[in-house]
């Protein structure tokens, strides 16, 4: 059952204990809607696969308390923040839950008990908006945490639209938080060497695909998908696909420039569509987008490949043109 932000929080309050579970690899956007829940509403916060350098220091510099792989069960209800995906909770057992996420694609929904599902760039300007119509106090950690969260889930603005600047305002004018303190908080992030030496391996296996004048960047890396894909936009590519092996499974993280997402390039609808012929899951935003799927790596790949060719020259895969009409006018 869809609900709105009052109903959302009202339906809160029914429970007791209540679990606010990240996916794993715990972005900021993911702890600080966690937290600032959890600070109006009681409750314990998870992580299912622990989180990222940046969200790490958030933690740290807010002490945020935090349970490693918490059981569903022990809880009268469990709140999905900022997930899309089974696999992005490690495939963990559900019981009674409910989901608050703005990715473009929402397959959890299905099975919850209620949910709030919102086109925003961050779940964190959602939570925002749900304790804004609650009118309860937006204290300073809690400002501290959504401001984060929302910097680092639009790539620092770069992603944003009016919504996520008005958010950010009522965020700081509520609060009295300022945000230069925020990036001095997040410019202390320690620059982990492991990253660094997986960047520049990731750079030395690099295939550049050039579409007329769009670049398509693909490589491979053992962890560090995400933050590898990022560094190829900043270097020149438009589409950057990053696969990484798992056990029995690969992923690939992927990533676009809004030029290529202007054109049409909606990264969570390939990955969607692609995952639907295998076992696993597929989907995100438009300009960053990930499939878990047991496969071959260089297939998969291929197939993204083949998909944003198309897009990317006018003749995008008509089940993609379904969902998104009006990106996928030939010009």
């Amino acid at each position: 059952m869809r609900v709105e932000e009052t109903e959302f929080f009202n339906k809160l309050l029914d429970y007791k204990k209540l679990l606010y579970l990240c996916h794993r690899n715990a972005d900021p956007d993911a702890v600080s809607s966690a937290f600032a829940l959890s600070e109006a509403l009681g409750g314990t916060i998870g992580l299912v696969d622990g989180c990222n350098r940046v969200a790490s220091l958030l933690i740290d510099k807010l002490s945020i308390n935090v349970v490693e792989k918490p059981d569903p069960s022990e809880y009268d209800i469990t709140v999905i923040v900022d997930t899309s995906t089974i696999s992005q909770l490690n495939d963990i057992k559900l019981d009674k839950y409910c989901v608050l996420d703005h990715h473009a694609t929402t397959a959890l929904i299905e099975n919850a008990e209620f949910y709030l599902h919102r086109n925003a760039t961050s779940t964190a300007e959602m939570v925002f908006r749900i304790l804004q119509s609650m009118g309860a106090p937006i204290m300073r950690r809690t400002a501290m945490g959504l401001l984060t969260g929302i910097i680092t889930d639009t790539g620092h603005f770069k992603h944003a639209n009016q919504d996520t600047f008005r958010a950010v305002s009522d965020i700081i004018a509520s609060s009295g938080v300022e945000y230069a303190e925020v990036l001095e908080m997040m410019a202390t992030t320690p620059q982990d060497i492991s990253m660094r030496i997986a960047m520049l391996k990731c750079a030395t296996r690099a295939n550049i695909e050039r579409v007329d004048d769009w670049l398509i960047v693909d490589s491979h890396v053992n962890s560090f998908g995400g933050s590898a894909s990022s560094m190829f936009l900043n270097i020149g590519a438009d589409v950057a696909l990053i696969g990484t092996t798992r056990e029995s499974s690969i992923r690939i993280s992927s990533r676009a420039k809004r030029e290529a997402v202007a054109a049409g390039v909606n990264l969570g609808k390939v990955m969607e569509e692609i995952s639907k012929n295998y076992d696993g899951t597929g989907g995100g935003h438009a300009g960053a987008a990930g499939i878990d799927v047991v496969a071959d790596l260089d297939i998969i790949v291929n197939e993204c490949k083949v998909m944003l060719r198309d897009i990317l020259r006018g003749k995008p895969n008509p089940s993609i043109c379904d969902s998104l009409s009006e990106d996928c006018e030939e010009t």
